[in-house]
């Protein structure tokens, strides 16, 4: 997910993709634990996404102060 379409959404629905992504996170590397994954790279590419996320909610929080 690119920054420009997080500064689209609300911040209710980045907490909703923030939660989706980190249990889909959990998922991959418990499968990855059992069984190597096809593209590891997906679990890199989903950790920088929630990063972005995270990024993207304190930005607003730290705007939201002044």
């Amino acid at each position: 997910m690119k920054k420009e379409s997080l500064k689209e959404l609300s911040v209710a629905d980045l907490n909703e993709r923030l939660e989706q992504a980190r249990e889909q996170l959990v998922k991959m590397n418990l499968n990855h634990a059992a069984s190597p994954l096809e593209n590891p790279n997906v679990i890199r590419a989903t950790r920088k996404n929630i990063a972005r996320i995270l990024t993207e909610l304190r930005r607003r929080e730290i705007e939201q102060s002044k």
